[in-house]
């Protein structure tokens, strides 16, 4: 397994986790430019509903519907370590067990980053028997047919989606998308943990209206030190603030 271990944040070794038995594993990919407390939420209420063993925070490599002005990947995983940070300590305070895992399994693969090819990676390395399940919003369900191989998804993870503000899905949904659900929705989480992939999961329960994008955008504003400490993890804020970043 590649998920790192590093020891300046002491990122457990997820290649000694057991794998001879079916395991709850949990995606939780983006640019992560920066990550912000959004991010956060929406893996802590995975994490819980879900009852993951394992969560994965996986940065793209190179993200090819992103404008060219990305913040480079080996920072954008060390904002993404940090945030593993914070995250892991939100964990312990509310007694969640999953494991976190910050994976470079798109920096070190050359190209541009494509889901696809990360989830047949991921099933590969986990076996045919455990439930992986790639977490995102609804504004990511409603650009799903955008992506490249969007329909071939289901083959390999399950989907585990959180309501967005602004992005309802009954008004925006798109041909595809509804046949996709009607074909694959599941209105019980705990059917994701017997199913290893071709399962998505509503969750309305949880309302996340931050982006990344509009953050730093507010971030060039002369708001940028209050907003930066309302909506960012304090690690990574931490390597905002000495890099300079997004100003």
């Amino acid at each position: 397994m590649t998920t790192t271990s590093s020891p300046v944040t002491g990122w457990p070794n997820l290649t000694s986790l057991p794998l001879d038995e079916p395991k709850k594993i949990g995606i939780l990919g983006g640019t992560f430019d920066p990550p912000h407390l959004g991010h956060l939420k929406l893996a802590t209420h995975f994490a819980k509903a879900l009852q993951l063993d394992v969560l994965l925070l996986i940065p793209s490599g190179e993200p090819w519907q992103k404008e060219s002005d990305i913040t480079p990947a080996e920072i954008r995983f060390q904002l993404t370590e940090a945030a593993g940070i914070d995250l892991a300590r939100v964990f312990l305070y509310l007694k969640i067990p999953t494991q976190i895992g910050i994976d470079r399994i798109e920096l070190d693969r050359a190209g541009p980053s494509y889901t696809i090819d990360t989830a047949k990676a991921l099933r590969e390395r986990f076996g045919p028997h455990a439930s992986l399940t790639w977490l995102m919003g609804a504004d990511s369900l409603l650009n799903l047919p955008s992506w490249n191989s969007w329909d071939q998804l289901l083959n390999y993870v399950n989907f585990a989606v959180a309501s967005r503000p602004h992005h309802e899905l009954s008004a925006q949904m798109n041909p595809e998308i509804e046949a996709l659900l009607a074909k694959h929705q599941s209105i019980d989480a705990n059917t994701l943990e017997k199913s290893p992939f071709g399962l998505i999961y509503l969750d309305n329960s949880l309302s996340v209206d931050l982006s990344s994008t509009r953050l730093r955008n507010q971030l060039k504003s002369s708001a940028r030190g209050t907003i930066a400490s309302e909506h960012i993890p304090s690690h990574a804020l931490e390597i905002i603030t000495n890099l300079g970043l997004y100003k």
